[in-house]
């Protein structure tokens, strides 16, 4: 695999890995119920778009680091996981 394509399959990961994690960050410190119920709750209201779009939030802050550290195909990585992220919440809204 050529070195560029892994930095890219990182970025992705770790942007996604951001994802979930500010999702979660999210439903910790905001949310009056536990992760599995504020999740369901989420599918049941059809907010579960919105919470992956604030999880998303910290996809910016890795990728500013990423950009300030000049790992430009990281960064590429970070945006892809990004518009994976939009993607979904596409799906969730009309699904």
């Amino acid at each position: 695999m050529k070195p560029h394509v892994r930095e890219i399959l990182l970025g992705l990961l770790i942007g996604l890995a951001a994802n979930l994690a500010g999702t979660y960050l999210y439903i910790f410190f905001f949310s009056d119920f536990g992760l599995k119920e504020t999740l369901i709750g989420a599918l049941e209201n059809d907010i579960l778009g919105s919470l992956i779009a604030l999880g998303a939030i910290l996809n910016l802050i890795v990728f500013f680091i990423f950009i300030k550290k000049n790992e430009i195909y990281r960064a590429r990585g970070v945006v892809l996981a990004t518009i994976i992220a939009a993607l979904a919440i596409l799906i969730s809204k009309f699904y």
